[in-house]
């Protein structure tokens, strides 16, 4: 479904992501992760070509995705970004509309299935109650659920995630990502999320590729990649990895530096 090949891009002279190699298939769930200034918002944006690598490839279903008109890239594929601003006031309603656009014609009006698949996607994400309520006045939670409702009514095989979770509460993180998963299994859908919370990663992703200073540290199942040797390597932070005892998946346990450190002698040294 994806494929990077010896990707290569940065800023001005400086490389940010270096020589970077992987490959999602057709139904898979693949977590980005890493710790801030790794890499991962410049490679989530040369996946969904908004750049150009300075060398390699990026290939979406074996064509390179900046060769590819965008129109029918996003027939294939839809994007959820951390977050959207619009200048116009949009409502709920016409902003998840949008992601109708690549499926019609121009001035082309609304035909039966669009509006069936709008519907879907806003009972999908908890948003038709939201559906007249314009959209740069709604909660940061609120918005990424609209968001995402809008990558839904694309109807995408490839779904593209850039913290899907930030702004979002812990009840809604569950059901955001339960979602998503649900789409994964039960209809193929192809899920890569870049993601902070390492306990979400892990719970929710078959694999992860971490991400340390532009290059792939490490790359596997949840198991592999979050060890506390992994984490500690890249993250300069100690931890303690347990088991989630309903999941079996890897569970992350922050130690603050209290718990490491010996307290400073109230003598002097004496």
């Amino acid at each position: 479904m994806l494929e990077l090949d010896s990707v290569t891009f940065g800023y001005g002279s400086k490389e940010i992501i270096k020589n970077v190699s992987f490959m999602a298939n057709e139904g898979d769930f693949l977590g980005i992760i890493g710790p801030n200034g790794a890499g991962k918002t410049t490679l989530f944006r040369l996946i969904t070509g908004l750049l150009k690598p300075w060398r390699g490839t990026a290939l979406f279903q074996g064509e390179d995705i900046l060769s590819i008109p965008r129109n029918r890239f996003a027939r294939q594929s839809a994007c959820m970004m951390q977050a959207v601003e619009l200048s116009f006031p949009f409502s709920v309603e016409e902003f998840v509309l949008m992601g109708r656009f690549p499926h019609r014609k121009k001035w082309q009006p609304l035909t039966k299935h669009d509006r069936e698949v709008i519907e879907q996607a806003l009972a999908l994400t908890n948003t038709i109650s939201l559906r007249e309520r314009l959209l740069n006045g709604l909660s940061g939670g609120e918005k990424q659920r609209v968001m995402l409702a809008q990558a839904l009514a694309q109807e995408p095989k490839l779904l593209l995630l850039d913290e899907p979770t930030s702004h979002l509460d812990i009840g809604h993180q569950i059901e955001i990502l339960d979602l998503v998963r649900k789409l994964n299994r039960e209809n193929n859908l192809t899920v890569i999320m870049v993601i902070h919370d390492l306990n979400l990663a892990g719970e929710y992703c078959e694999n992860l590729i971490l991400i340390d200073e532009g290059k792939i540290h490490s790359r596997g199942t949840p198991g592999e990649v979050l060890t506390y040797e992994n984490i500690e390597k890249v993250y300069k932070t100690v931890v303690v990895v347990k088991q989630n005892p309903f999941s079996s998946k890897p569970y992350i346990i922050l130690v603050p530096k209290e718990y490491i450190e010996p307290p400073p002698s109230k003598l002097g040294g004496i």
